[in-house]
């Protein structure tokens, strides 16, 4: 499954992030994988998109980052998958 994890820096201090993203890694467990990230032109917010099947495993990659960053974190799917799903109502 897909998530948009939404990623809001705490105190807008996106360098303590990076500093621990360049010491320690992105810290996800196995069975999290990262798919692609897009960071806010204002260095506010970070946009990761993230796949798993065990969300589990995605709440413990999120307390990894908790003192650092607020997340906020959707569900998504393809717009491939979609509108394969919709195609019949079409």
């Amino acid at each position: 499954m897909l998530f948009m994890v939404i990623e809001t820096f705490r105190n807008g201090d996106a360098l303590s992030a990076y500093r621990r993203f360049r010491d320690d890694g992105r810290g996800a467990p196995d069975g999290v994988e990262y798919v692609g990230s897009w960071i806010e032109a204002s260095l506010n917010r970070c946009f990761q998109l993230m796949e798993t099947d065990d969300i589990g495993l995605l709440q413990q990659w999120v307390a990894f980052w908790a003192d650092l960053v607020e997340f906020e974190i959707v569900p998504v799917a393809t717009s491939k998958e979609v509108y394969a799903a919709l195609e019949s109502k079409l």
